[in-house]
């Protein structure tokens, strides 16, 4: 099968964990069950058949440095488990926009837009034949994944929206409607974790319901050092990011329930490790009381990127079988925020399903 294209924008730590883990996973068999991976082959494609072939960002020191090189340039701090080969695709200057906060612009490095101009996105697609842009930019970039969705739908170009916001889960149908009138499939919105807070909270709560447990009240704190909990420290980034998490856990219960999801704080000498703190308070028989408290640490950054190896994978099968719109399947699956939401192992099954032809989305 012919290599899959892949552009990124926002080169920083899920972006430098996704390209280590094609190298590091590129020569195990397809039929192997692997620690790491959901999948080695999905469909016709193997791990090692990801192309980099383009990155946009605004980080100064990262512009015009070929990929392989970029993804340790500071403040990425997401271990390095794998050696990466020298990539033959340059960093690109994107649009700041609302990409930045005004507290992030030191600790990101960015250009001055008085020096450095923003390239034409949609036609660097086109000159790189890309066929799946993952947008990996941080919270709150509204605008700037706006830009970037603009620039698929007019380079023909298929669109993985890793952040919450929500252009394929778009209540108003709009973002959908126009990939599917391209020609174009898209997936998102919100990254999961292969396993992360979001994922362990659903399958806890679900536990929970289908044991007769009524869920009385729940939180999920986290904390973390990266630059994802530093963009977040402000609350005005957030307001996508808390509805996206909020929603993957409470679509699961059948009424309303106290709750309060999202990042807490940012704490620099955990640099990539993010720590989550998970309670669920219920009855059980004779209206006696559980709870449930959790602790879950992590390494974030990978977490992520190896559910999104999936995602590119299903994306490019869609382009191979001309099927446009929204990736119902791999959405529900492999986001927090898809365009409808279903309980993890049906949505698995369904993704399975989807790798074999069986259902065309």
């Amino acid at each position: 099968m012919d290599k899959i294209r892949v552009a990124i924008a926002g080169l920083g730590n899920c972006a430098a964990a996704l390209v280590q883990g094609v190298h590091y996973y590129r020569n195990e068999k397809d039929d192997a069950t692997v620690p790491g991976l959901m999948h080695v082959k999905f469909g016709d494609y193997h791990v090692k058949d990801l192309e980099f072939v383009a990155a946009f960002e605004v980080n100064k020191d990262k512009i015009g440095k070929k990929i392989s090189d970029a993804i340790w340039v500071s403040p990425n701090c997401t271990p390095k488990f794998s050696e990466v080969p020298e990539i033959d695709a340059l960093v690109y200057p994107g649009p700041i926009l609302d990409g930045v906060a005004p507290h992030m612009r030191e600790s990101f490095h960015c250009y001055d837009d008085n020096e450095i101009k923003s390239v034409d996105i949609a036609q660097i697609l086109r000159d790189t034949k890309t066929d799946v842009l993952v947008n990996f930019l941080p919270v709150g970039s509204e605008e700037a994944t706006i830009k970037y969705a603009e620039a698929c739908l007019e380079a023909g170009v298929a669109f993985a929206n890793g952040m919450p916001t929500f252009i394929v889960s778009d209540p108003t149908k709009k973002w959908p409607k126009r990939f599917e009138e391209k020609g174009l499939p898209c997936a998102g919105d919100d990254i999961k974790s292969q396993v992360g807070a979001t994922i362990l909270h659903r399958v806890l709560a679900k536990l929970m319901l289908d044991r007769g447990i009524e869920i009385q009240k729940t939180y999920q704190l986290n904390v973390g050092g990266n630059t994802d909990f530093e963009n977040m420290k402000y609350e005005s980034r957030l307001k996508t990011k808390r509805i996206s998490k909020t929603e993957a856990v409470t679509s699961l219960l059948p009424h309303d329930v106290p709750t309060r999801i999202g990042p807490s704080d940012y704490v620099p000498f955990l640099e990539d490790r993010k720590i989550c703190y998970l309670l669920l308070e219920g009855n059980k028989f004779g209206n006696q009381p559980v709870t449930i408290e959790v602790k879950l640490s992590v390494i974030d950054s990978p977490n992520s990127a190896g559910v999104m190896i999936d995602v590119i994978r299903a994306l490019k099968i869609a382009i191979d079988r001309k099927i446009a719109g929204p990736l119902i399947s791999m959405s529900s699956y492999a986001f927090k925020h898809p365009p409808v939401q279903i309980p993890d192992f049906e949505a698995r099954e369904k993704v399975e399903a989807y790798i074999r032809g069986e259902v065309d989305r």
